[in-house]
């Protein structure tokens, strides 16, 4: 390999130069050039934006991720996949692990007996949670996670670049600044020594000469000196301009965070709409186990909504009881009474599991209203000539 000595030695020298005048100025030795206040005041926030940024991305990820061999785990195969320019598949979640696990088991236990009925039940609905929470992640990863790590990857790498620069413009500026200064108290002190040209004209001649040369020092330091000034100028007004732009940074990290809790948001509506869901088919469960005349205690199935976009029941050994019926859960012939009607915008589908509900459509409108002594998460809704009854949790009510 080919290096160039000349410049390995000058960048030696150049080095402990710098490595000289900082310790100085820590210790108290040499004087300082300060920065703008302006420039100050964008460098110390950068600072706490990048540290900030770095405690908010660590703690969301071990939220998301509490596992910390699954979160080594995952950054590994999140490096390697996009490495090879390749799209991550889906990871399973620990909801969809379990209710694939009730499934099984209930399928060697009998989905006929009332133990294997409900694991089929909660089995499926631990996989609807699992779902959610996989969405969740995926949508917290694009739309949070990234641009995080994206700024903290790129803009401040780009940034901590130009500060460093920045930092050995100034050191050797402040050299310069140094150099001047002992050259001039040099050229001083020999002008202010005796004038020996009346009795020794041979030490006269020296003493011109070397204040001519003290001279040429005194030129060659100021030239330094305009030159390191312009270069530390410059460098200043490049790393101000990059330092403003954590202004855009803010406003982008503010977008984020706010799609950030609007996915929140929606998977915490899921799962509390899933459980109720739960809740509502464990009690029918106990409700068949329970009844006089059943001739086999067992839970109804889960209604088609339960389950997963593509998926139907295992085995399809579990049927529909009868107990869902029309004639005492319909809406349409029930007179209650109304109050506050409002109009309302459905949020997500939603399919309605039995004939007292209302299956609704994303971005509809709706009528709605509540009677008397109705659970506080639902409401009643009208389309047309359809009501029934419609979660809360799926609607924005309009003015």
């Amino acid at each position: 390999m080919d290096f160039n000595v000349k410049k390995l030695a000058s960048d030696a020298g150049v080095f402990f130069t710098r490595a000289v005048q900082f310790t100085e100025e820590k210790l108290g030795q040499a004087e300082k050039t300060e920065l703008d206040p302006h420039l100050e005041n964008l460098i110390v926030r950068a600072d706490s934006t990048k540290n900030w940024t770095e405690k908010i991305l660590r703690q969301t990820e071990v939220l998301l991720q509490p596992n910390p061999m699954d979160h080594t785990g995952a950054r590994i195969e999140e490096f390697i996949y996009d490495k090879l320019d390749k799209k991550l598949p889906s990871r399973t979640t620990n909801a969809e692990l379990l209710g694939q696990y009730m499934l099984e088991a209930a399928d060697e236990f009998g989905p006929g007996t009332p133990y294997g009925s409900t694991l089929v039940t909660v089995g499926e609905y631990q996989k609807r949670l699992g779902g959610a929470e996989r969405e969740f992640l995926q949508t917290s990863a694009v739309t949070f996670l990234t641009p995080l790590r994206n700024f903290l990857e790129g803009d401040w790498r780009t940034i901590s670049k130009e500060k460093r620069l920045l930092e050995n413009r100034r050191l050797d500026l402040d050299i310069c600044k140094a150099r001047l200064k002992k050259a001039k108290q040099a050229e001083a002190k020999a002008a202010a020594a005796p004038d020996f040209q009346e009795t020794r004209p041979r030490n006269y001649v020296l003493s011109a000469s070397a204040s001519a040369l003290l001279s040429e020092e005194v030129d060659k330091a100021e030239h330094e000196l305009r030159v390191a000034q312009v270069e530390f100028d410059r460098q200043a007004e490049v790393t101000r301009l990059l330092l403003e732009g954590i202004s855009s940074t803010h406003l982008n990290h503010l977008r984020c965070l706010q799609d950030y809790a609007e996915a929140q948001a929606t998977y915490y509506a899921q799962c509390h709409h899933y459980m109720q869901d739960l809740q509502r088919e464990l009690t029918r469960c106990a409700n068949a186990v329970g009844a006089p005349h059943s001739s086999a205690a067992v839970c109804p199935s889960p209604v088609s909504s339960a389950f997963l976009p593509g998926q139907s029941p295992p085995g399809g050994t579990v049927s529909f009881l009868s107990s869902q019926k029309s004639s005492t859960l319909a809406m349409e012939h029930t007179k209650l009474p109304v109050t506050g009607t409002r109009k309302a915008k459905v949020l997500y589908d939603y399919d309605a599991h039995d004939a007292s509900e209302l299956s609704l459509l994303a971005d509809e409108l709706i009528m709605v209203y509540t009677v008397p002594g109705m659970d506080p998460d639902w409401l009643i809704g009208e389309r047309g000539n359809e009501k029934g009854k419609v979660p809360v949790t799926y609607l924005e009510l309009l003015s």
